[in-house]
């Protein structure tokens, strides 16, 4: 589809003089969700239409094709180029560069010549094998517990966790048999699919006062009562007050369940994440993360007491009936042990975290709250936010433009994480970038 084209669509469909439902100058990808009187041909035809306008603007700045490994730059396939261009990488969740590790990787290796590239089964058919024990074992034993279950993804872990656990009777309102799951709105997607079986209350995001009146409401209604929140959360990279929603959840006989897929290997003295920061093991009823971030592979895991453990071993279907990890989890286990071995790599991202976010902010750049190797610029409109995005990547900048349903319509930002891995002079070019972009979009308020 042209420019041309695209652009006169536009035009008639301002002056209704031809059907478009959206206007894909303000549309985000929340709009193609369930569109009112379309069917699903019909609705993929429009997101389509939908792609190749930001495709002819240069703003479909995803699923950009990397012809190298994960790392601090990365060699991509540009949209609309011939030939690869070297850009500075700040999308990658690998924030110690474990994936890239030579130990990381001599595990991996070890791990396949033992045992092959496949599990071959479901876990309870044959498909537990040593190192899926090894690893729920230091999993657990990571933050001072002594049980976990793993998942083939972090996503996972969350979702099909929370709908095993987590029930509503719609036929029958006795609190006998209903349980309810009190969100931080700002919890992640695979939280929010986790409870669609279930009750749901929500709260502003870390608002202790709105999430006191939210358990009052619910104390005697329901017989599970679960307050779920992310340790670090993803998209501002701000960090939630554990100790004092856990005290908050406890009073009204709630449980407090944190995922800190973000804050493991990062965040604390030790790099157990926020729940060390606040010293709230004791506190914390169950902990869910993933082995995709800093600890460079694939996977989840939730942490609780035996017994919750067990019941999910055998009536969560998601793994239950899922064939298990590949013996290339192997190197998971090396990458728990290094972030003990080997904690320069962390002080290594933190000198790194506070180089570019003191940069961004003498810069007049809004960062939010922020206290993670998540690092937002805040835009605030969806075009801006776009071209903001394009013209990074015009730079030698890899970086990603979100915008709703991931944050507010009027919240679009840059985000950025942030590597151990990164030099000065990585970090020197994103800032230059943004003083030059700044310059022509006006993303501060100097």
């Amino acid at each position: 589809m042209s420019q041309l084209f695209i652009f006169l669509r536009h035009i008639l469909g301002k002056l209704n003089l031809y059907h478009m439902k959206i206007d894909f100058i303000k549309a985000s990808f929340k709009d193609f969700e369930n569109i009112e009187g379309q069917d699903i041909y019909e609705t993929a035809n429009e997101f389509q239409e939908y792609l190749d306008f930001l495709k002819a603007n240069s703003h479909l700045n995803y699923r950009i094709e990397s012809l190298t490994h994960v790392g601090p730059e990365m060699n991509l396939v540009l949209p609309g180029d011939d030939h690869p261009t070297w850009c500075v990488c700040l999308v990658s969740n690998d924030y110690l560069g474990f994936s890239q590790h030579p130990k990381v990787k001599e595990a991996v290796i070890r791990g396949i010549q033992l045992f092959g590239t496949g599990s071959g089964a479901s876990p309870a058919i044959g498909g537990h094998f040593i190192y899926h024990q090894q690893l729920e074992r230091k999993i657990a034993e990571f933050y001072k517990k002594k049980e976990a279950i793993l998942y083939t993804t972090g996503y996972t872990a969350n979702s099909a966790t929370l709908q095993c656990i987590l029930h509503r009777d719609d036929k029958n309102p006795d609190p006998n048999r209903n349980d309810i799951a009190i969100l931080d709105m700002n919890v992640h997607a695979s939280v929010y699919e986790g409870v669609l079986t279930t009750n749901v209350k929500t709260f502003l995001h870390n608002n202790l006062e709105m999430l006191e009146k939210v358990l009052k409401n619910s104390q005697d209604k329901y017989r599970t009562k679960m307050v779920i929140i992310d340790g670090v959360y993803s998209q501002d990279g701000d960090v939630a007050p554990i100790n004092e929603i856990a005290d908050l959840a406890h009073k009204y006989g709630a449980y407090i369940v944190v995922d800190d897929a973000h804050g493991i290997g990062v965040v604390g003295k030790n790099g157990r994440g926020v729940i060390e920061l606040d010293n709230a093991f004791d506190k914390v009823d169950m902990i869910t993360g993933t082995f995709s971030k800093a600890l460079g592979n694939i996977g989840g895991y939730v942490i609780a007491n035996p017994e919750i453990i067990n019941y999910l071993k055998f009536q969560s279907k998601q793994h239950l009936f899922s064939t298990t990890a590949t013996p290339a989890i192997m190197g998971i286990l090396k990458a728990i042990e290094l972030v003990d071995e080997e904690p320069e790599w962390r002080t290594k991202l933190w000198d790194n975290i506070n180089y570019l976010k003191n940069g961004l902010i003498e810069r007049g750049f809004d960062v939010g709250t922020t206290a993670s190797a998540v690092i937002p610029v805040k835009v605030g409109d969806i075009p801006k936010t776009l071209e903001a995005g394009r013209l990074l990547l015009k730079a030698g900048i890899y970086t990603n433009p979100i915008m709703y349903p991931a944050v507010s319509k009027k919240n679009a930002r840059i985000r950025m994480n942030v590597m151990a891995t990164h030099t000065k002079e990585h970090l020197d070019k994103v800032l230059n970038a943004f003083t030059n972009i700044d310059q022509k979009l006006h993303l501060t308020m100097k």
